[in-house]
């Protein structure tokens, strides 16, 4: 599989990056102004009353803040935060013993929460409602429960998919947060910020010009200024400006739209190899190396949004947006499906 540099997963070099241009503070975090205002009163409210704060759910698609907000969260309440994963929560052994060496008032963050286990959910749920944890000791007819009580936390739960959360969990959580992409303005403050973090010479045109292209997502902006950073270094002198950062997107074969070769890839395959007629998921998927899944979440929710394919019945097709973003002009039997 190729390197995607538009990629909104997170990678090992992304991590130790991260943790230094994630802010801290709800009054550092640019964008998803509703969301701040909430929890900023959420927190308060909690904070005023000495209670733990409502557990809470945060969605959207990738690389849009929802690890930094969970860490605003505890932050801002002045407590310590654990981080797991779904998948990484095998057993309930595993959750029981995370939920037993919590402090009270910390707040437990479980990222893909969507992809716990149903072994490991329905021992969540006791906790979540009533800070206990119920254990089986023993196996057959000697088999007895045993109700364990767990400090009081809070539980910040991150998704790409609600839909696949089930209604008990999903229920349980008292603040539920959906997460937008961002506007170009609010990308051009992040890479500003940003590259004032890593002492990064960018003006304001520069900064615009790498915002646009970033997919409104705060990861692919963060992504992309490091490698026009890398570009300004060897390529010019350091400071970054529309020319420079122009020069350096094209030479990562980042277009004016944002889309890499891999976007332009299945955009090409649905125009060329298959004449614009609706093409199925999987066949899609083997045409241009990808899996599937991969296909569905990663690229296609930018497409989508850009108009630049639409989802039917029968399969994918490119819309005449495609076509004219590629200055194709659609074939006859092409242009009867727009």
């Amino acid at each position: 599989m190729e390197e995607r540099i538009l990629s909104t997963k997170l990678t090992p070099e992304d991590i130790e990056y991260d943790r230094n241009l994630r802010p801290k503070k709800l009054s550092e975090f640019i964008g998803q102004g509703k969301i701040k205002e909430h929890l900023s009163v959420y927190i308060s409210a909690a904070k005023n009353r000495d209670e733990t704060l409502d557990h809470v759910l945060l969605s959207g698609p990738p690389g849009l803040g929802k690890t930094t907000l969970a860490g605003i969260i505890a932050n801002e309440l002045g407590v310590n935060i654990k981080v797991t994963s779904g998948p990484a929560l095998e057993r309930a052994g595993d959750l029981a013993a995370i939920l037993t060496n919590l402090e009270v008032g910390d707040v437990l963050f479980i990222d893909e929460i969507h992809r716990l286990s149903r072994n490991v959910e329905e021992v969540l749920y006791p906790a979540m409602e009533d800070f206990e944890l119920d254990i089986i000791i023993g196996k057959g007819p000697s088999a007895r429960s045993l109700r364990l009580e767990v400090p009081r936390f809070t539980l910040a739960g991150a998704t790409t998919r609600t839909g696949l959360i089930t209604s008990p969990l999903r229920d349980r959580f008292g603040v539920v947060a959906r997460l937008d992409y961002y506007a170009v303005d609010e990308l051009e403050d992040i890479a500003e910020r940003s590259a004032s973090i890593l002492r990064v010479e960018i003006d304001s045109e520069g900064a615009h010009e790498i915002a646009r292209r970033s997919r409104g997502t705060p990861r692919v902006a963060n992504r992309l200024l490091k490698r026009v950073r890398d570009y300004a270094e060897v390529k010019c002198d350091g400071n970054i400006d529309k020319n420079v950062a122009m020069e350096a997107l094209s030479f990562f074969e980042v277009d004016d739209k944002g889309l890499d070769r891999l976007d332009q890839r299945i955009l090409m395959t649905l125009i060329d190899k298959f004449n614009g007629k609706p093409v199925g998921l999987n066949t899609l998927a083997t045409a241009v190396g990808e899996e599937p899944d991969t296909i569905e979440d990663v690229y296609e929710p930018y497409l989508l949004q850009l108009g630049f394919l639409m989802r039917t019945p029968r399969g994918r097709i490119a819309t005449e947006r495609a076509y004219e973003h590629f200055k194709i002009k659609p074939k006859k039997d092409a242009s009867a499906l727009f």
